[in-house]
C-alpha cells in the first residue's frame, strides 16, 4: 500500500489547487478524481458557461451596433460550432492542469475514492481496486445539482446545470426553474440565441442572495431582452407530450396556470457529494461537513474544502480554502478571510459584490453611509453604449472604512477586485476618493462614489 503525506479526494478547483500547493511545500501528494480534472467549474460550470456568455455578449453587441451605423446582415448561429469552441477551451485548461500536476510530481489516480478511518482511501476504477494511505486527508468532493421533488418530473426529459451543455439544437422555448446566479446566466445565454425564455423563481426576487438594487436592475435588464421573469411562483407538476413540456405553476395569488416549453432547465441549487465520506461519521453543519476555523473536520487529520462544506459555493472560494487547508496540515493555524471574498454574476450587465450588504449591516446594527452612483454619467460607459448599472459603496460611519461594494454594469466582475484590494488592506473612503483613476474609465465611478460620501463629489 502506497503512503503519502497528503491524499486529496476530488480534483476540482479546491482539490487540484491544494495538491499543487502541497507539492510545492515538499509533501508527497496524491490526488484522486473520478471524472475529469477541474471539477464542475471547468467541465460543467464556470468555464463552459462563461464561454457561451461571451458568445451571447458578441451577439448582443452586433445587434446594438446596428444603431451606431455599423450595418450587418441577419445574424445566424451554429450551436455546434459554439459548443466546439467551448470544448476547445475546456480541453486547453484541462491539459494545463494535467501539466501542472505532472510538473509537481503529484500522483493522480483516476477513479472513485472512498475515504476510510486510519487515513485510508480506496480507489475504484473500471478494472481494479487500489488502496492508499495519507498522513493527512483533504476532502474536496464537490457537489451535484439538486433535483426538487416536483410531481411528474422524472417522467419527462429535463436538464440540470450539469447536462444543459449536452443539448444538440437551440430550443425555441425554455423554462428555467430557479432565478439564482446560474439561472439568470443561462437565461442570458438562451435569450441571445433568440430562445423564448421564462424564469420561474419561488422567492420574492431573482438573485436573492445579492443586493436588492442589483436584483432590480438585472430583473429590468432581463425583461428588456424579452425574458419573462415570474417571481413568487411555484412549479407543482410537469408532464410531457409530443416533445413539449407542460408545467403547472401556482401564482402568488394561489391560482394555477400552465407554461409550455421545449426544454426545462433546473437551476435550484446544489447538494454536497458525501458518499465518499459516509464511513467517517463526521460532524455535520446541516447537510454539509462541519469544519473549524482551520478547515479541519471533527476527525483530526481530515480536512474539507469547497462545496462540500457549504458557504459560498464558488470556484475561487474552493481554491482559497484548498490553499488554506494545506497551510494548516502542519498546524500553522491560518484562517480564511471571508470578509473580502468577491461574488460575481456574468450576465449582461454583470453583477459583482464584495463585503457586507445593506441588509447585513442593518442586522449587525452597524452605522453606515452609502452612495449609489450610476454609470449613465460615466464617459467611458457612454462611449461603449454600456450605461446600464451603478456602483454602490458602503462605509462604516465611525471610521470611514469600506465595508461593502456592489457594482452592476459592463466589466464589473473585473473591477470588483479593486474594491476587494481596498477592503483587504482596510482602506478608507478617503483613500479611495484620493486614488486617481484613469480617464476615461469605468472605474471612475468608484472614485466618484467615494468623493460623494465625503462631500467632495464633482459630477453630482
Amino acid at each position: 500500500m502506497t503512503s503519502y503525506d497528503v491524499v486529496i479526494v476530488g480534483g476540482g478547483p479546491g482539490g487540484y489547487v491544494a495538491a499543487i500547493r502541497a507539492a510545492k511545500k515538499g509533501k508527497r501528494t496524491a490526488l484522486v478524481e473520478a471524472g475529469h480534472l477541474g471539477g464542475t467549474c471547468l467541465n460543467r460550470g464556470c468555464i463552459p458557461s462563461k464561454t457561451l456568455l461571451k458568445h451571447a455578449q458578441i451577439i448582443e453587441e452586433i445587434e446594438k451596433a446596428k444603431n451606431w451605423g455599423i450595418k450587418t446582415e441577419n445574424v445566424s448561429f451554429s450551436l455546434k460550432e459554439m459548443f466546439a469552441r467551448k470544448d476547445q477551451v475546456i480541453t486547453t485548461l484541462r491539459s494545463g492542469i494535467e501539466h501542472l500536476l505532472s510538473m509537481g510530481k503529484i500522483d493522480v489516480y483516476n477513479g472513485y475514492g472512498t475515504i476510510h478511518a486510519e487515513k485510508k482511501v480506496t480507489i475504484q476504477t473500471e478494472n481494479e481496486t487500489k488502496q492508499i494511505t495519507g498522513e493527512k486527508i483533504i476532502i474536496a468532493t464537490g457537489s451535484h445539482p439538486f433535483v426538487p421533488p416536483i410531481d411528474g418530473l422524472h417522467s419527462v426529459d429535463f436538464h440540470t446545470t450539469d447536462t444543459i451543455f449536452d443539448i444538440t439544437e437551440i430550443p425555441q422555448s425554455i423554462v428555467i426553474v430557479g432565478g439564482g446566479v446560474i439561472g439568470v446566466e443561462f437565461a442570458n445565454i438562451f435569450a441571445s440565441l433568440k430562445t423564448k425564455v421564462t424564469i420561474v423563481e419561488l422567492g420574492e426576487r431573482i438573485i436573492s442572495t445579492e443586493d436588492e438594487d442589483a436584483a432590480k436592475t438585472l430583473h429590468k435588464s432581463l425583461k428588456k431582452k424579452g425574458i419573462k421573469v415570474l417571481t413568487k411562483y411555484q412549479v407543482t407538476s410537469i408532464k410531457e407530450s409530443t416533445n413539449q413540456k407542460t408545467l403547472s405553476i401556482v401564482t402568488p395569488q394561489g391560482k394555477t396556470e400552465t407554461l409550455i416549453a421545449d426544454e426545462i432547465l433546473l437551476a435550484v441549487g446544489r447538494k454536497p457529494n458525501l458518499s465518499s465520506v459516509s464511513e467517517l461519521n463526521l460532524t455535520m453543519n446541516g447537510e454539509h461537513i462541519a469544519v473549524n476555523d482551520y478547515l479541519e473536520t471533527s476527525k483530526k487529520g481530515y480536512f474539507a474544502v469547497g462545496d462540500v462544506i457549504g458557504g459560498l459555493q464558488l470556484a475561487h472560494v474552493a481554491s482559497a480554502e484548498g490553499i488554506t487547508a494545506v497551510e494548516n496540515l502542519d498546524e500553522e493555524k491560518v484562517k480564511m478571510n471571508d470578509k473580502v471574498m468577491p461574488r460575481c454574476i456574468y450576465t449582461n450587465p454583470q453583477v459583482a459584490s464584495v463585503g457586507m450588504s445593506e441588509v447585513e449591516l442593518k442586522e449587525k446594527n452597524i452605522s453606515y453611509k452609502v452612495n449609489k452612483y450610476s454609470f449613465s454619467g460615466n464617459g467611458k460607459a457612454l462611449a461603449m453604449g454600456e450605461t446600464e448599472g451603478f456602483s454602490k459603496v458602503m462605509i462604516d460611519e465611525k471610521y470611514g472604512e469600506i465595508v461593502g461594494v456592489v457594482m452592476v454594469g459592463a466589466h464589473v466582475t473585473e473591477m470588483i477586485s479593486q474594491s476587494s484590494a481596498f477592503m483587504y488592506l482596510e482602506g478608507t473612503v478617503d483613500e479611495l476618493a484620493q486614488m486617481v483613476q484613469p480617464h476615461p474609465s469605468l472605474s471612475e465611478v468608484l472614485m466618484e462614489s467615494a468623493n460623494i460620501l465625503i462631500g467632495k463629489g464633482i459630477h453630482s
